[in-house]
């Protein structure tokens, strides 16, 4: 027990919990993460209750939707502009102060489309602000060699945060009502805000004696984000894997796993399929958080990659639920752990002055594909059967990592390597 207890002391306090600032930063991510999940239990619940229509509940999910979509490249702009924890602390500032008023209104019973719709813009915009500058974040706050773990650990906070977060707006919602759940929402964010506002920026020192002997890097021209656009052949890579994967993924969790378990395991079996999708992505989080990677990632990406090729191609073929259930919990723990080494992989190699642009790329990639995702395989399971989505996402995926595979500026990726930049001193050779 001494042991045990000493163990899990030394995790608490290791690796990037010993930094500080953040402890404090995975705390605002498990909180905000119960908020946003309590937020969209409550919603749909206060305005149905209350005599609103589906038509009026779509239409403010769309504009939640539209906001938050244009405003993760210009949340972008905005953090490599003005700072990513400056960005955060203000839109969790924003979204307390609209959530909030929103809960005190519902409890007064139906708010107007009028309030509705402003506040699901700001919500969603505040969102989508939010997204690229959390990811930029953490490579300022942590030391590189504790990325990785750092990027596993702010993974487990936001997983847990989301599944935990429809039970507690669920129970709200039933006990007390939606306006008070709101309210419990808007406090989630109130509690991120401080846990940022807590963490005041770190200040580097200029050069100490211990560094004297560490040899100077040569100063560069820095690359503008166009430049890593068109040049980032490592950027181009990542892309075309997170599309693809995307792509599978929103298109089996909302369309083709409900349909095989209406079809074969009814609505408790698809409650342990998607509680089994939940907990293997916490899993492959949990696994991150050790280097197991090595010198070269691209292996042991494209590995976990086929490990969810097969997963998920085998799902309807593997001895009914308890097969499915086991399939389903391989594909997110290698889907979890292998975006978690792309995203640390990302992290370092992106200049630092437009890393919130470049993870606002990513974002936009990969939430940019749920409605191309859903449509085209509930077209696809309406006219082929949902037996035949498996197989074909699965070979889609050992296509898409195999391809990423033999491109040489994934392939031979070390860790540690950066998008090349032009040296000044070159740069003055040549003029």
């Amino acid at each position: 027990m001494n042991r045990l207890r000493a163990a899990v002391r030394k995790e608490l306090t290791a690796g990037p919990m010993a930094t500080k600032g953040f402890p404090l930063l995975l705390a605002g991510q498990f909180t905000s993460s119960i908020g946003d999940l309590c937020y969209a239990v409550a919603l749909p619940w206060l305005i149905l209750s209350n005599g609103g229509s589906p038509v009026l509940l779509g239409t403010v999910l769309a504009c939640y939707g539209v906001a938050r979509t244009v405003g993760i490249p210009v949340g972008g702009i905005l953090a490599d502009r003005f700072g990513a924890r400056q960005i955060m602390l203000t839109t969790d500032m924003v979204r307390f102060a609209v959530v909030a008023l929103l809960g005190v209104v519902a409890l007064d019973g139906q708010p107007h489309i009028a309030l509705l719709a402003p506040i699901a813009v700001l919500v969603g915009a505040c969102e989508g602000f939010f997204l690229p500058a959390s990811f930029a974040l953490l490579p300022s706050l942590l030391p590189e060699k504790e990325l990785g773990a750092g990027n596993s650990l702010s993974s487990i906070a936001t997983q847990g945060g989301s599944l935990l977060g429809p039970v507690v707006g669920g129970v709200l919602v039933a006990t007390v009502g939606p306006g008070p759940a709101l309210l419990v929402d808007a406090l989630t964010f109130a509690v991120s805000a401080a846990t940022l506002y807590a963490m005041r920026p770190v200040t580097k020192t200029t050069t100490t004696d211990d560094d004297e002997d560490v040899e100077a890097e040569p100063a560069v021209i820095p690359a503008t984000f166009g430049e890593v656009l068109r040049r980032g052949r490592l950027l181009h890579i990542i892309l075309g894997i997170g599309l693809i994967g995307n792509l599978v993924y929103a298109g089996a969790a909302e369309v083709a796993l409900p349909t095989l378990a209406h079809r074969d395991f009814g609505a408790a079996g698809y409650g342990i399929l998607l509680l089994g999708l939940g907990g293997g992505m916490i899993v492959g989080a949990v696994l991150a958080r050790r280097d197991w990677v090595g010198d070269q990632p691209a292996p042991f990406i494209a590995v976990l990659g086929l490990v969810m090729a097969v997963a998920i191609g085998t799902v309807p073929f593997v001895g009914g639920l308890a097969g499915a259930v086991i399939c389903m919990t391989l594909f997110a723990v290698a889907n979890s752990w292998s975006g978690i080494v792309i995203m640390t992989m990302l992290q370092v190699w992106t200049p630092r002055h437009v890393l919130a642009r470049v993870m606002s790329v990513l974002m936009l990639a990969l939430t940019g594909t749920f409605p191309i995702s859903v449509a085209i395989t509930g077209f696809g399971v309406d006219r082929y059967g949902v037996t035949a989505f498996f197989p074909v996402a699965g070979a889609a995926i050992a296509l898409g990592i195999l391809g990423a595979f033999s491109r040489p500026a994934f392939r031979r990726y070390r860790t540690g390597d950066r998008f090349p930049q032009v040296p000044v001193a070159a740069q003055t050779e040549g003029t």
